[in-house]
C-alpha cells in the first residue's frame, strides 16, 4: 500500500502535468503546490523513480509512469467522490469540502469508494466540475475552454473551476458564478485586462486572471420567440 506522502506526490504530479497529458511536472511547481522545499521534492522524486511510479529528470521534474498514473487516478477518484458525497449528503459547501477530502482520501478503501460511487449514481464530476475517474482508470474529457477564450456576445455555461481556494470559491458563489451558471460575455476590455459578464440581470466584472480560472462551455444562441 502506498504511503500518504507517495499518494500526495503522484496526485500533484498528475495535476501539474496538465491532468496526465504527459507533460513534465517541474520540481519548483511541485514544491510550491505541496508546501515543501525543492530539495525535499528532489529526494522524493528519486524515491518515486526507484519505485517505478515516475521518471525523474534532474533539474527539471518528473513524469508519471503507467503505474504512477494509475495510483494518481485512484487517489483523485477517492478525493472527488468524497467531495461530492459531503456536498450532497451533509450539505457542506463547495469551499468546505476540499480540505475535508484531503484528510479522508487516504483512509477510505476502494470498496467504500465504489459504494459511494453507486450511491451517488455514478456521477461524472465533483462539486468543482473536475471529472471523476472511473473504477477502470478512465477519465471523461472535460469539454469547454477558459472563459477568456470566448468573445463578446457569446453565451456560456460554467462547467469547471480550476482554483479551489476557499476564499476564491466563496467569492464566486457571491457573484453567482457557480457550476452550471449561464450567462453572456457582455464586454471585453483588453487594455484594462477585464471581462464583463451578464448573468440574468446582473453584470459582473472579472479580471482576466480570475476569468482564466473558470472553464466554460460555449452555448448556442437562443432563438428569439414572439
Amino acid at each position: 500500500m502506498a504511503s500518504l506522502t507517495i499518494e500526495n506526490y503522484v496526485k500533484a504530479i498528475y495535476q501539474l502535468s496538465a491532468e496526465g497529458s504527459g507533460e513534465i511536472a517541474a520540481t519548483g511547481k511541485l514544491a510550491e503546490m505541496l508546501g515543501v522545499s525543492p530539495g525535499t521534492v528532489t529526494s522524493m522524486l528519486k524515491t518515486l523513480g526507484e519505485g517505478g511510479l515516475a521518471k525523474y529528470t534532474p533539474y527539471e521534474g518528473a513524469r508519471l509512469t503507467d503505474s504512477g498514473r494509475s495510483l494518481a487516478l485512484r487517489v483523485l477518484r477517492r478525493h472527488r467522490l468524497i467531495e461530492l458525497f459531503l456536498v450532497q449528503t451533509l450539505q457542506l459547501t463547495w469551499d468546505e469540502v476540499h480540505a475535508e477530502a484531503e484528510n479522508m482520501e487516504h483512509a477510505v478503501s476502494d470498496l467504500l469508494i465504489d459504494k459511494i460511487d453507486a450511491f451517488l449514481g455514478h456521477p461524472e464530476s465533483d462539486p468543482h466540475g473536475d471529472p471523476i475517474p472511473k473504477a477502470d482508470g478512465t477519465v471523461a474529457a472535460t469539454n469547454g475552454c477558459a472563459l477568456t477564450a470566448l468573445g463578446t456576445g457569446e453565451l456560456f455555461r460554467i462547467v469547471r473551476v480550476t482554483d479551489q481556494a476557499p476564499d476564491f470559491l466563496r467569492y464566486l458563489a457571491e457573484t453567482g458564478l457557480r457550476i452550471g451558471a449561464e450567462g453572456t460575455i457582455a464586454e471585453i476590455r483588453p487594455q484594462a485586462g477585464i471581462i464583463v459578464l451578464r448573468i440574468g440581470s446582473q453584470e459582473t466584472t472579472l479580471s482576466r486572471e480570475i476569468a482564466d480560472k473558470l472553464v466554460a462551455a460555449k452555448l448556442a444562441a437562443r432563438r428569439q420567440t414572439d
